[in-house]
């Protein structure tokens, strides 16, 4: 648990600071070290340009995790919103509403984001729209059931008595009531977008290089595997451990600590 917090807090202060500090030195080719093993100059080595892979994989997460927690933030507005408006409107509302979490939920989600951006196009903004439109149904259901029982509450109806409309109730008070029970959800629906982006963008549909992500950094690793094994190990490394920390953490959330 320790490990996963101290892991996680070390890549998130370096996916903020990697643009500004380690881009030069990921970009810089040096054909003349190309394919070079792990060592002190370079701590994991150099893919087929030279290029230390140690500086890509930091920029790299700053891609990574930054498409990632925009897909889940935009999950949660959305799954909130929609699941909010369900249980508290209730009747047409509710049954469009419930229709779509199912028609949604009928299609493998990772099928249906290869549809779409086929469709839209390979980019950090299309990843992140088509991440969280493919992954907002459980938080929907999560805060439906939350607001069915908060709307009958004592503080809802004095709102209600005061004149407070219907936004003003879901957005202040239910909402807001309703968060506790997602940080679980959040934690996990962020380690399944950082499993989906690296899919992705090792399918060469995701994040286009130049611009390095954990996900196209293993697939530039696929074609030297045989010769170079650091190319795919240590980004493979990177994605493994961050997200074997959110699920450990997502658990300690759940058993609340």
């Amino acid at each position: 648990m320790k490990f996963a917090r101290i892991w996680l807090g070390a890549w998130v202060i370096l996916a903020f600071v990697s643009p500004f500090l380690f881009r030069a030195y990921a970009v810089e080719t040096h054909v003349d070290v190309a394919l070079t093993g792990p060592s002190l100059a370079h701590l994991c080595g150099t893919d087929s340009l030279g290029r230390d892979l140690f500086f890509r994989i930091l920029l790299g997460s700053s891609v990574s995790l930054g498409v990632s927690a925009g897909a889940v933030l935009l999950t949660l507005f959305l799954g909130a919103w929609l699941g909010a408006i369900a249980g508290y409107f209730g009747g047409v509302r509710e049954k469009f509403i419930l229709g779509m979490i199912d028609l949604f939920l009928c299609f493998p989600a990772f099928f249906l984001i290869l549809a779409v951006i086929a469709v839209l196009g390979s980019s950090v903004w299309n990843l992140v729209w088509v991440l969280a439109v493919t992954s907002w149904m459980g938080v929907a259901r999560l805060v439906r059931a939350e607001v069915l029982s908060l709307k009958e509450r004592e503080f809802i109806w004095a709102a209600k008595a005061l004149g407070a409309g219907s936004f003003r109730i879901i957005s202040k008070h239910l909402i807001p009531n309703s968060m506790a029970p997602l940080r679980v959800a959040a934690v996990l629906a962020l380690s399944s977008a950082i499993l989906t982006e690296a899919g992705l963008s090792f399918l060469g549909i995701g994040v286009q290089p130049p611009t390095p992500s954990w996900g196209n950094l293993l697939m530039e690793g696929k074609s030297t595997l045989g010769a170079a094994w650091w190319v795919m190990f240590f980004p493979g490394t990177a994605v493994f451990l961050t997200v074997f920390s959110l699920n450990t953490l997502g658990e300690s959330f759940n058993r609340g600590k």
